[in-house]
């Protein structure tokens, strides 16, 4: 498997005011992009051609994945990921794709996922976590079949996580209707209710939903992803900085305290600033004292 689909046309609705700036794939995590490292995790497992789709300030995804083979496809109307993967069939040429949520971070072994997909020559095997926040996958006594999603087909509650990463055959398209907005979960029903939607648990690594405010900014409080304070910050003498990841041109001017904080690139806290479990994320300089807020 050569290729992959990294979802990038959510509305981000759960990462609001940050993705009136910013489409919520490319939110900074270590002053990357996320999509950046979910590209990066593909080609790791070897992939070397990517299809991203875009929706919401698609001219924010200018010159992603520079070095890499990327296409994107705008979507005028949002597709979802059902119509998003149809949109993508003629570029996907008959072969097989990794799809990998854009809001997603994962050190997951994903060649282990790609090695069994093509072993099973099923229409789609998902990655699964056996622990995490939202266990709504049931699986079969031999864990590769998926019976029931969120107990939708009445089988089970479910068991195990669903990463947000998974393969797609081409045979699949075929369950998904052209031209509509729709999902992919009524197809994977159709699939599991036939006992072809395959799995592979992976819970080795690290997997993180970063879609939310309080995961963001856990991501960043947990992951040792590269320097905290970027080479180009300034960091002013008397300005106080703990644990905090400050970004590529942002300023800290001397007086300030940043504790439990992400400052986007280009920020500016004034000398008379607190901040509390914040981000930074406008242009504009920040002063005064905030716990928990978006400014």
């Amino acid at each position: 498997m050569k290729q992959a689909f990294i979802l990038g046309a959510g509305l981000g609705n759960r990462l609001r005011p940050l993705t009136a700036r910013l489409p919520k794939p490319l939110v900074p995590l270590f002053h990357r992009p996320l999509a950046d490292w979910a590209l990066e995790a593909c080609a790791r497992a070897g992939i070397g051609r990517f299809a991203v789709n875009t929706h919401h300030l698609p001219e924010a995804w200018a010159g992603f994945g520079a070095g890499h083979d990327v296409t994107l496809f705008h979507e005028p109307v949002l597709l979802e990921t059902g119509g998003g993967m149809k949109n993508i069939g003629t570029w996907m040429g008959g072969g097989a794709v990794l799809v990998h949520n854009g809001d997603i971070f994962s050190t997951l072994p994903l060649e282990r996922l790609i090695a069994a997909h093509e072993a099973s020559g099923l229409p789609v095997t998902l990655a699964l976590r056996s622990t995490g926040p939202a266990l709504h996958i049931a699986l079969d006594a031999t864990g590769k079949r998926v019976t029931d999603i969120h107990g939708m087909l009445g089988k089970a509650k479910g068991s195990h996580l669903f990463t947000g990463i998974y393969c797609v055959s081409p045979a699949f398209l075929d369950l998904i209707p052209a031209g509509e907005k729709i999902s992919v979960i009524p197809a994977f029903l159709q699939l599991a209710r036939a006992g072809q939607l395959g799995a592979i648990v992976l819970d080795e690594g690290v997997w993180l939903d970063l879609g939310d405010r309080a995961s963001y900014l856990q991501a960043h409080r947990e992951l040792i992803l590269g320097p905290a304070i970027h080479p180009q910050a300034t960091v002013e003498p008397g300005a106080h900085v703990e644990r905090s990841v400050i970004g590529p041109g942002a300023v800290m001017r001397a007086g300030s305290v940043v504790r439990d904080s992400v400052v986007w690139a280009g920020g500016e806290v004034t000398g008379d600033a607190v901040l509390e479990r914040c981000i930074v994320f406008s242009a504009e300089p920040v002063s005064g004292c905030w716990e928990d807020a978006d400014l």
